[in-house]
């Protein structure tokens, strides 16, 4: 092939490229619905399409089997040609302006037939004349009975016949799913062949392929041609650890983002490994991302915590490097303010030990140290969303309800402010931890605590598990100072449900030990798995930092015929002046700025219009208060 010339011709593929499915295959599933020997019809259709695909079967021999076994009319290609067009492949659709622009030198060469072919290319923009494909023969009335044998199409090799007919004095790239598309460039009538794999993937195909292409929007990125989307999403790479809710992935997937979903968290060593070429973590307690992490993911841009902590990240060095932390505030708080309800009546009534008791044939009917909850204290160590939940379902329930937050918070109903957490201590009949793992609470509550509470407290921890001394937790249930305990979180916790758990707490009469379930119903999770992945898709593909733990939040509108450039920069005066001038510099017309500030970093928004250098944007890029830069289209 010329490979200095200027022009460059684009060979697409239809079937399972253009289009989401095989034509013929779905013609046969229409023609044959209903038919007694439809499904195994259909099935084995489809089968032969697979062979001549892969390079199993001739290309002649695999359409001849399938016309035989075809039954179809007229008015099934008719019906065909509806469902085409609503399986369009999306990435096609995304880009059908490049379609447009670019339809003369667009060529849809395909062994399928044109009478379904031409509805579905001419809805797209591209040219009738441009589409080469095989024809049916019809009898008298309507109904296939072949196809037109002198079409080189028809033929083994037809594609390569076709080509050379063609003479293409031009760059030649090659975009489809079949072994047929391969044999183009294999026989040097095309310069470089891109495996399409966003409906299909055959590895007899990609290993051959000069290049695998998830979407047509990457071979838009590569080949630096106009596209629907700035970066393409199926190059960007979500990875969600710790068995999020599937409905996370499903977001993600569903716009195209490549997803590795793994059920476990990893330590630092593996994540370090996983997270190099990520752009989107979402984690939920137990994985740690470290600085040490932070500084091996060159490309992460957002972090999602699909739970209430943000602890277990490193925000500051998040910050530094401009990178997004999200998580899910509200989304689990009434599942873990309904379990230390559930756990507080169950202790305060002794229930398990009387259920122990009864599994080993005793029968215990005492009333001894088994209470109402009704008139009783409950002291909370944090007030936040999970407390002041607690707050207003133990007060309808009849109890006094006291609390202890460094932040100063208002009251809800007849809830009483303490100035300590000795003072709760003293007054509480129950006392609940709702208090995050910052390094300043660690083994926040120990023996010194402990000695301050009422004999035969209830003592609940569904917070965190580093907040409490276990040890001083032992001796105090061993005591009698604690009469009963609820404990969800841990120091060292499994890593997967398959690990073993071992603890202190084990075998003490009188304590509910739970597996970190606080949050671990399916409301919850489902609700997180909805909301985290809608900031951080809001984050990915507007700019809007609603909801971000370490960023400015900037609520944006969608955009609209403009291209947008996102710059996280240092906070340090001058910035937004500097970027002006560059704008005024290369002419650039500003149709929206937004600028918001942190404690360490600033984030301007500007949206412009679509006409601009590539010097502008290097421009940008090499200020050196830039943290982070991207651009959406």
């Amino acid at each position: 092939m010329n490979n200095t010339t200027e022009r460059k011709i684009f060979v697409i593929d239809f079937d399972s490229t253009i289009t989401k499915v095989e034509g013929l295959d779905q013609l046969a599933a229409i023609a044959l619905q209903g038919s007694p020997e439809g499904e195994k019809t259909v099935a084995e259709i489809r089968k032969i399409t697979e062979k001549g695909m892969s390079g199993e079967l001739s290309f002649s021999e695999a359409l001849n089997q399938r016309l035989t076994l075809l039954k179809a009319s007229k008015n099934h290609i008719e019906a065909l040609v509806g469902y085409l067009k609503e399986n369009i492949s999306e990435s096609f659709l995304r880009n059908k302006a490049f379609l447009e622009e670019y339809s003369e030198d667009i060529l849809v060469v395909s062994s399928g037939f044109k009478e379904f072919i031409l509805p579905v290319t001419e809805s797209l923009g591209l040219k009738s004349e441009n589409v080469f494909a095989n024809t049916f023969l019809f009898d008298s009335e309507g109904n296939i009975t072949g196809c037109d044998q002198a079409n080189p199409l028809a033929q083994t090799g037809g594609k390569i016949k076709l080509m050379q007919d063609l003479k293409l004095e031009a760059h030649v790239s090659v975009i489809g799913d079949g072994f047929t598309d391969y044999e183009i460039k294999k026989s040097g009538l095309a310069d470089r062949f891109y495996a399409f794999t966003e409906n299909v993937e055959r590895s007899a195909v990609t290993e051959n392929a000069d290049f695998v292409i998830k979407t047509l929007d990457e071979f838009l990125f590569y080949n630096q041609l106009p596209r629907g989307q700035s970066y393409p999403k199926s190059m960007i790479k979500v990875l969600l650890l710790e068995n999020v809710h599937p409905a996370a992935r499903e977001a993600f997937e569903e716009q195209g983002f490549d997803v590795e979903f793994i059920k476990g968290a990893l330590d630092e060593d593996e994540l370090i490994e996983k997270i190099r070429d990520v752009s989107i973590l979402g984690i939920r307690s137990k994985t740690n991302v470290t600085k040490k992490v932070l500084d091996n993911a060159e490309k992460l841009i957002a972090i999602g915590a699909f739970c209430i902590g943000t602890n277990q990240i490193d925000l500051k060095t998040a910050t530094k490097k401009g990178i997004a932390v999200f998580n899910a505030p509200y989304s689990n708080t009434r599942s873990v303010a309904e379990l230390a309800i559930g756990e507080m009546l169950l202790l305060i009534r002794k229930v398990f030990p009387k259920s122990n008791g009864m599994h080993r044939g005793e029968w215990d009917k005492s009333a001894i140290n088994s209470f109402e909850v009704r008139g009783k204290k409950i002291g909370m160590i944090g007030y936040g969303h999970i407390g002041t939940q607690l707050s207003v379902i133990a007060e309808a329930m009849g109890m006094e309800v006291y609390f202890y937050d460094i932040v100063d918070k208002m009251p809800i109903g007849n809830a009483k402010k303490c100035k300590s957490m000795k003072e709760v201590f003293e007054a509480a009949d129950v006392v609940s931890l709702h208090i995050d793992g910052r390094k300043e609470n660690t083994n926040l509550i120990g023996e010194k605590e402990f000695s301050q509470m009422k004999d035969g407290v209830i003592f609940l921890n569904l917070a965190r598990g580093s907040v409490v001394e276990i040890p001083a937790l032992v001796n105090a249930i061993k005591s009698g100072k604690v009469e009963g305990a609820g404990v969800d979180v841990f120091p060292e916790e499994p890593k997967t449900n398959q690990d073993p758990f071992v603890s202190e707490l084990q075998g003490l009469s009188n304590v509910i030990l739970t597996p970190h379930i606080g949050g671990s119903t399916e409301e919850a999770q489902h609700s997180i798995g909805t909301y985290v992945p809608e900031r951080l898709l809001q984050y990915v593909n507007n700019g809007s930092s609603t909801g971000s733990v370490n960023f400015p939040e900037v609520q944006l509108p969608v955009l609209h015929g403009s291209h947008r450039l996102l710059h996280i920069h240092k906070n340090v005066p001058g910035i937004l002046a500097k970027l002006n001038n560059i704008f005024a510099k290369h002419n650039i017309n500003i149709t929206g700025q937004y600028l918001k500030t942190a404690e360490e970093v600033g984030y301007v928004i500007v949206d412009i219009e679509k006409s601009y250098s590539k010097e502008m944007i290097q421009e940008i890029k090499a200020l050196e208060e830039t943290i982070k830069f991207r651009m959406l289209f």
